[in-house]
């Protein structure tokens, strides 16, 4: 009998093993990812000797500013159609995080809330705009509040899409994407770092749209290859185990921002419950909020059009107070 146990156990540890080895999935080198996903507008900062910061600056250099900051996982891509929309009028500045997008790590055990707001400084300081507008969706949303109790002096105006930071309900926990949950186990995330996350990130991604639809082979194929640029598997391990710096928001700290401020959310967001958005709202003085039905964590995409026009009313109405005018025509966002 036990033999016969043995044997089922050795058998299974070597299927197991030869798919581990079947989907295993190497590095993918940042110069074949830049001939992909780079494109006219790609910058890079230099930070150290293998450091770089991928940005876009895009729009009149003479016009008013505004910088977007994606979330975990994404790329500044997420932000095409409201660039694509808001360079008309505005000089747009969209950058990939430490760890994400075409953008190397800078030291991944310091990655968190903090190298993010030195990041978001560097490429303001570089580019010589001394007060922006800052925009941030999920983590970077976390980021852009954050940088505005840190820098409130260099803000005209704040723009939270879905953004983290308050602390996760048990029920919200549940209702996340399962990606999200497999990669705060420390096994899990030790067996899927080298594998074909493929499978993960489209369910993950069709969980953060209202219209599953909106997922195209082409967006996990992005998301999949990006996550695979040298060291940034491990700078996402890094965020999701916890021992990534995280600021946790409360009403006391919030409640001394006085810049203009919009709270966007999607109703059916799975990964940021609405209520996080209604929370930042009442805890920052005067913020504006706009609820969106049906829509989910990624509203810049699924809704590109109203969202960015929100956008628009709100910056021409508290931030800059002149009239805005002539949409941009928007792309289609898949």
């Amino acid at each position: 009998m036990f033999r016969r146990l043995l044997a089922v156990l050795v058998t299974l540890g070597v299927i197991l093993g030869a798919g581990w080895l079947t989907l295993r999935r190497d590095d993918i080198p940042y110069e074949h990812l830049e001939a992909i996903y780079a494109n006219s507008d790609s910058r890079y900062l230099a930070f150290g000797d293998d450091m770089r910061i991928h940005f876009r600056d895009t729009g009149p250099r003479d016009a008013r500013t505004i910088i977007l900051v994606h979330g975990f996982s994404a790329s500044l891509h997420t932000w095409e159609p409201w660039v694509n929309n808001l360079k008309r009028n505005y000089r747009v500045i969209t950058l990939d995080l430490p760890g994400h997008g075409l953008s190397r790590c800078i030291d991944n055990s310091q990655i968190g809330t903090q190298q993010f707001i030195d990041t978001i400084n560097r490429v303001a300081d570089t580019l010589k705009v001394s007060r922006f507008t800052l925009a941030g969706n999920s983590m970077g949303g976390g980021a852009a509040w954050a940088y505005a109790l840190a820098h409130p002096e260099r803000l005209d105006g704040l723009v939270l899409v879905d953004a983290a930071g308050w602390p996760r309900e048990d029920e919200a926990s549940e209702s996340r994407p399962l990606i999200f949950r497999l990669l705060e186990v420390g096994t899990a995330r030790r067996v899927l770092r080298d594998l074909d996350m493929t499978p993960l990130i489209r369910s993950g991604l069709e969980d953060s749209f209202g219209n599953p639809a909106f997922v195209t082979d082409e967006m996990v194929e992005r998301y999949a290859s990006l996550s695979r640029a040298p060291c940034h598997r491990e700078a996402m391990l890094q965020l999701t185990s916890g021992q990534g710096e995280r600021r946790i928001a409360s009403a006391e700290q919030l409640a001394t921002l006085t810049v203009p401020t919009l709270v966007m959310h999607g109703e059916l967001d799975n990964l940021i419950p609405a209520s996080h958005g209604e929370k930042f709202a009442a805890a920052i003085p005067g913020a504006e909020l706009k609820l969106y039905p049906g829509i989910g964590h990624l509203p810049q995409e699924e809704i590109a059009e109203e969202s960015a026009g929100d956008l628009r009313a709100f910056l021409s109405r508290r931030v800059y107070g002149v009239e805005d005018t002539g949409l941009g025509d928007l792309p289609d966002t898949n």
